[in-house]
C-alpha cells in the first residue's frame, strides 16, 4: 500500500484538528494499526475496536440483531451501525466502520463475492461517506486495498469544498 496516501490523510486530519476511531470487522485492526504508524498519530488517532465476531457487533456496538440477521454481518447497513455504535464507546470526531469479505466463509454470494468490502464514515451523527468496493487478490491484498480506500475516502471528504466551507456548522 502507498504510505503517502496514509500520510496525506493523517496530515489532513491534523490540519483540521479532527480525531478518528475505527470499528473494524474484516480488517481486524489493520486500519488502526496502519494509521498509528503515521507521523504524529497521537494528534488524530483515538483508537479502535475489532468486532470480527457478529456477537461483538450486537453486544458491544449495539447493532440490532435483526439488522445483522436481515442484512448479514457483512453489509452496508451493519457497517453504518457499527460506525454509529462506536461513538458511544470512543470519543472522536470521525467514527469509521468496516465490514466485508476478504476471504471465503462469510456471507458471500454471487452478488456479494469475496473481496466485497463496506466502509462507512460518520461525523457526529451524520454519515459523511459510505462505500462498497470489490477488490481482488489474496485476503492480505484485499485488506491492504481497503486501508488505502479508507484513506482516500477521508481525503476526499476533508478536501471537499462543502466540508471546508461548513466546518463550523458540523
Amino acid at each position: 500500500m502507498k504510505t503517502d496516501t496514509l500520510t496525506a490523510c493523517a496530515k489532513l486530519l491534523i490540519e483540521n484538528k479532527l480525531t478518528i476511531a475505527f470499528a473494524e470487522s474484516a480488517t481486524a485492526g489493520r486500519i488502526a494499526a496502519d494509521f498509528s504508524l503515521q507521523p504524529d498519530a497521537g494528534k488524530f488517532l483515538k483508537g479502535g475496536i475489532v468486532c470480527y465476531d457478529a456477537c461483538l457487533k450486537s453486544d458491544l456496538l449495539k447493532v440490532p440483531q435483526e439488522l445483522i440477521d436481515t442484512h448479514t454481518p457483512e453489509s452496508m447497513e451493519v457497517t453504518q451501525a457499527i460506525a454509529s455504535g462506536l461513538a458511544g464507546l470512543i470519543p472522536a470526531d470521525i467514527h469509521l466502520g468496516v465490514t466485508g469479505l476478504p476471504a471465503p466463509g462469510g456471507s458471500e454470494t454471487e452478488e456479494k463475492p469475496v473481496g466485497t468490502m463496506f466502509i462507512c464514515g460518520m461525523l457526529g451523527e451524520r454519515s459523511i461517506f459510505s462505500d462498497r468496493a470489490v477488490f481482488e487478490g489474496s485476503p492480505e491484498e484485499i485488506v491492504q486495498q481497503t486501508v488505502a480506500k479508507v484513506a482516500v475516502l477521508i481525503i476526499r471528504f476533508l478536501s471537499a469544498k462543502a466540508y471546508t466551507n461548513n466546518l463550523d456548522q458540523l
